[in-house]
């Protein structure tokens, strides 16, 4: 019962962060730019270019990831809601008035093993959708530690890495941050590194949302023996874990998925069991909730993207 607690006081407040969304958000805050860098300008001059067309590519990769998550959501909402409209027409089909359908052998036994069928189909969907989500968010973070410009070799060459560590190891980091100096005309590649950094943690508390409620959408009638009872530790998928690692969702003290939390939240759900048979009201809780996107401030992103075309002098979106 207090896991059951727990899990609904989770999808509530996730109904509630909606309602408080509309509030504008503050800027982000960022500490003031050097204005000179220890670099030699000559080096400077060879560096600025390269870096300013780094980040363009870097922010245009993360305007892309952040299009392919809400895709992938909502494919993933089509199949939740198809897989709940499938289980449930199963459920009431022993209590349906067939008409004259009522005469034909074992008619609703075959209509509830098609059903059963299609909402297998749908599951497997919806698990697709939800790997999709998460490699969205490993390209993200991989984006976000590309973001440095690194020289290869001398400060001269006209090989570039573009990476979050040089492979200098003799290179403190000043050399890929420009020696920390605006890169367009307010912000150091730290500071872009923080916007970044802030979007990736709002689409990775909502992946580990998004994980709970496939869990739910996947126990619907599912088979509840000891044996074969989902938990919050299943892995949805092969590998899946090691792509959570990939993500910093993955925790090795509990050997499990990081716990789903709002954000400035926090959860308890280690006891959690899944209910293979959720009343209608419950599992539309769910499906609103997926649509939500508690954990993603829609203005909060908008305005990072603003901030940053704005500095760049192009358009993303």
């Amino acid at each position: 019962m207090h896991s059951y607690n727990c899990r609904a006081t989770l999808l509530n407040s996730a109904m509630e962060t909606l309602d408080s969304a509309v509030s504008t958000p503050s800027r982000t805050s960022d500490s003031k730019p050097q204005t000179s860098s220890p670099l030699p300008p000559s080096v400077l001059r060879l560096w600025r270019p390269a870096a300013q067309r780094n980040l363009r590519n870097q922010w245009s990769q993360l305007v892309s990831c952040k299009n392919r998550w809400f895709s992938a959501s909502s494919v993933g909402r089509s199949h939740a809601t198809a897989l709940v409209n499938f289980h449930l027409s199963q459920r009431y089909m022993p209590d349906m008035k067939l008409g004259v359908l009522s005469d034909m052998p074992d008619i609703k036994k075959r209509a509830c093993l098609k059903l059963f069928k299609r909402q297998e189909l749908q599951r497997s969907k919806l698990v697709l959708s939800y790997k999709d989500m998460v490699g969205i968010v490993s390209d993200m973070i991989n984006v976000s530690r590309s973001m440095k410009c690194f020289f290869k070799g001398s400060n001269n060459s006209p090989l570039l890495q573009f990476s979050y560590n040089s492979a200098d190891q003799s290179d403190s980091g000043e050399g890929g941050e420009g020696g920390g100096i605006p890169v367009f005309t307010f912000y150091s590649i730290t500071s872009h590194e923080k916007f970044a950094e802030e979007l990736i943690q709002m689409f990775s508390l909502e992946l580990c949302l998004k994980r709970l409620l496939v869990l739910e959408f996947m126990s619907i009638g599912y088979d509840t023996s000891a044996v074969k009872q989902l938990h919050w530790s299943t892995q949805l998928y092969d590998e899946e874990f090691k792509d959570l690692r990939d993500c910093n969702l993955y925790c090795e003290e509990t050997h499990g998925p990081v716990p789903p939390r709002l954000r400035d939240g926090k959860s308890d759900i280690d006891a959690l069991r899944f209910d293979n048979q959720p009343n209608p009201e419950v599992l539309q809780v769910y499906l609103t909730t997926w649509l939500a996107e508690a954990n993603i401030d829609t203005p909060k992103v908008n305005e990072i993207f603003a901030i940053v075309g704005e500095e760049m002098q192009v358009s993303v979106c």
